[in-house]
């Protein structure tokens, strides 16, 4: 599976737990770090947390993997899910208003909204 795959597999799980707002940046050309970034909304702390629960979820039944790292699901604010070349970030509608991620990594011409077929 690409990264490119795996990045939209990821916003297919977070649409279909009815995340709003979602974002695949590729990143590639701006960090080493990863290729994409996945960036999804929640209406609640509850939703955040439900949807990266269920990109866990997901992805272990799907693709056997789980995340390298996870950071503050839990809180239900902004919380991380690192795969490796992608990283998927899911905010409470607050916090992505005030880090506004796409500011800093859209290029113009590197993101995609994602849109259920």
């Amino acid at each position: 599976m690409t990264s490119y795959e795996m990045a939209k597999a990821a916003a297919k799980a977070l649409s279909d737990k009815k995340g709003t707002d979602i974002l695949i940046l590729n990143v590639s050309e701006q960090t080493v770090v990863c290729s994409y970034f996945v960036i999804a909304s929640g209406k609640s702390s509850t939703q955040v947390r439900a949807l990266g629960d269920y990109v866990e979820e997901q992805f272990k039944k799907q693709f056997d993997l789980s995340p390298l790292r996870t950071e503050g699901m839990r809180e239900g604010r902004w919380g991380v899910l690192d795969y490796g070349d992608v990283i998927i970030h899911v905010f409470n509608e607050e916090s992505r208003l005030f880090y506004y991620l796409e500011r800093l990594w859209d290029s113009g011409k590197n993101a995609e909204r994602f849109i259920e077929e």
